[in-house]
């Protein structure tokens, strides 16, 4: 424990633990961000833009290696107790969420360049509505820690669902158009890539609204999430 009068060092402390939630604030930002740039790389076949997303990457996994170091400092100088140490764990697992969050983006930034090279198939509406939900959930998520309310926690995890719809959706137009011409499997099968990458940001969202609920109030979400992904048992009927 630092030297200094206890009034100094619990004014240190919480400093401390307001640093923690702005360094996950900032993360959170940049993961946002980098979901919204692979999607509009992606629907305006932007291929500079794709790649700014990739060489991004980078940041997310230095920032994540700062708030882990953050952390254990925290862990072995201040000893925290009770929702204080919930909360620096929570961090900790968050940042993990986000740089997995970032790791998707930039997969499927890398895939939007792919696709950019190939005729346009269909409609790309459900990847930007998909895009607007999941960024839409992991604001929602972040913004829930920072101002430490489980309520808006326990909505972003509910609100899953939606997103799993879309990708099965998505899922169902890309086999079809598969099935009704061979040279369209290249782009088909990339942008399913892009939407189960899509999808799995989604997930990472709801983790982080659980770690969020149990920082605060200290007991788990107990209810299986709402779930709506049906594509390992989807059958897709051949075109007549």
């Amino acid at each position: 424990m630092p030297n200094g009068s206890p009034s100094h060092i619990v004014k240190s402390y919480e400093e401390d633990l307001k640093r923690l939630r702005e360094m996950i604030a900032r993360m959170g930002g940049l993961a946002e961000r980098q979901v919204a740039d692979a999607a509009d790389a992606l629907i305006r076949r932007d291929n500079k833009l794709a790649a700014e997303v990739v060489a991004r990457d980078k940041l997310l996994d230095d920032m994540e290696r700062e708030v882990e170091q953050f952390c254990v400092r925290l862990l072995a100088l201040r000893q925290p107790m009770a929702q204080d140490l919930r909360l620096i764990i929570a961090c900790m697992k968050i940042s993990q969420d986000l740089e997995r969050i970032g790791d998707y983006a930039r997969n499927g930034a890398k895939r939007a360049i792919v696709v950019s090279q190939q005729p346009l198939l269909g409609s790309l509406n459900g990847f930007e509505r998909m895009a607007e939900l999941v960024q839409e959930n992991l604001k929602g998520a972040i913004d829930a820690l920072v101002e430490e309310d489980h309520a808006q926690a326990d909505a972003v995890w509910a609100n899953d669902e939606p997103i799993d719809g879309i990708y099965n959706g998505i899922f169902r137009e890309m086999l079809t158009f598969m099935m009704e011409d061979p040279r369209n499997i290249t782009a088909a099968t990339h942008l399913l890539f892009i939407a189960k990458n899509m999808e799995r940001i989604g997930d990472h969202a709801t983790n982080i609204a659980e770690r969020v609920h149990f920082a605060v109030l200290g007991t788990p979400l107990t209810e299986e999430r709402p779930k709506a992904d049906v594509s390992t048992s989807a059958v897709v009927q051949p075109p007549a």
